[in-house]
């Protein structure tokens, strides 16, 4: 059975060959004749491999010792409310807002405490990421929180945000693994998987510890120390998560990792917006172009019409998942690590015979 190419924004695309090794784990994980799904978090057989999985994940990030490393449930979604009830306290927390989910995080942290909101909003919607060094935060400010990567309006950071002596906090669910980063720079990552890292039900976090030690959120489940005290297991944790995430981090390694990677995802996106911006004017990016993101490519046709038209017709080639998030419309290409040059290039083709055809 061929596969189709899937454009999802997430769960989205794995690698193939992960999903056939997969299938041995499904039935007999590590030579146990158990699934990884029926065996005990606490056997000898899963601590080596979460062991397995922070390594890789350190190796790829090349983070350093002094951060900690955890396999979470609850999305990046828990994340906007567990962030703000350890860390924000009696102080202001800044958030930059260049879409929707940060709009989520700051609105999913004001209840715990004073919250300044930094928004990049134009006219009607995001358009832009700012600039390397234009902004200004609180002085005494707990933290910064952003997110890196804004999948509906596609919006990407093309720089590390640093906030001087001010702890930044980042949500990389959307683009994490796509491309070297300095963690250094960082106090705080998180990152729902179900996009570079592997599938649904896991959030990484990666956190310093000096930042760490300030945890002050309710034990056990709510409050990071719990996670090391409990060796990132204060609950049993998604075992099919941790296993396919291992799976795909090896795989990121023997493609040669993450410098590999952005290249890669570099030329699959130049070239998709290459057609955009040649379709004389049939289709047009929605985010301007310094601020355009590798991973979630958007765009507009001349109406509403024509874009549900383009959808349906795509289906039908094999090419799913490309209609725009409900609150944004459009057309929203998602180009993962694990998604394929060859579906970049069909869609690519389909595009300019659809505007031929189509053309008022």
């Amino acid at each position: 059975m061929s596969r189709i190419f899937n454009f999802y924004s997430g769960p989205a695309v794995l690698p193939p060959s992960v999903l056939e090794r997969a299938r041995v784990g499904l039935t007999d994980f590590a030579g146990t004749r158990m699934s990884v799904m029926e065996i005990s978090h606490r056997s000898d057989e899963f601590i080596a491999l979460l062991r397995s999985g922070e390594q890789r994940l350190r190796a790829l990030l090349h983070i350093p010792g002094h951060y900690s490393v955890f396999f979470l449930q609850g999305g990046a979604s828990l994340q906007f409310s567990m962030v703000p009830m350890n860390f924000l306290g009696k102080a202001v927390a800044d958030y930059v807002i260049t879409g929707v989910w940060g709009e989520k995080a700051a609105k999913a942290a004001a209840p715990f405490g004073n919250v300044r909101q930094i928004s990049l909003m134009t006219e009607d919607r995001y358009r832009r990421a700012p600039g390397d060094g234009e902004l200004r935060f609180s002085e005494d400010a707990s933290y910064v929180h952003y997110v890196s990567n804004e999948t509906i309006d596609g919006i990407e950071f093309d720089h590390d945000l640093e906030a001087g002596s001010v702890p930044v906090i980042c949500d990389a669910s959307s683009n994490i693994l796509s491309k070297p980063i300095d963690v250094e720079k960082y106090a705080f990552i998180y990152a729902g998987a179900q996009k570079n890292i592997g599938p649904s039900g896991v959030t990484v976090v990666i956190i310093r510890n000096d930042l760490l030690e300030r945890s002050h959120g309710p034990a056990p489940l709510l409050n990071y120390l719990s996670y090391t005290s409990a060796d990132s297991m204060p609950n049993t944790p998604n075992t099919w998560g941790v296993y396919i995430i291992d799976l795909v981090l090896e795989w990121l390694q023997n493609e040669g990792g993450l410098q590999v990677l952005e290249e890669r995802n570099m030329r699959k996106a130049r070239l998709l917006y290459d057609a955009v911006d040649g379709s004389d004017g049939f289709y047009w990016g929605t985010a301007e172009a310094a601020s355009r993101s590798r991973m979630n490519v958007t765009f507009r046709l001349p109406n509403a019409d024509l874009e549900e038209l383009f959808c349906r017709e795509a289906k039908t080639e094999g090419l799913v998942g490309l209609r725009g998030h409900r609150s944004a419309g459009g057309i929203r290409a998602s180009i993962y690590n694990a998604f394929p040059m060859e579906g970049v290039e069909r869609l690519i083709e389909f595009m300019k015979d659809f505007a031929d055809n189509n053309r008022p």
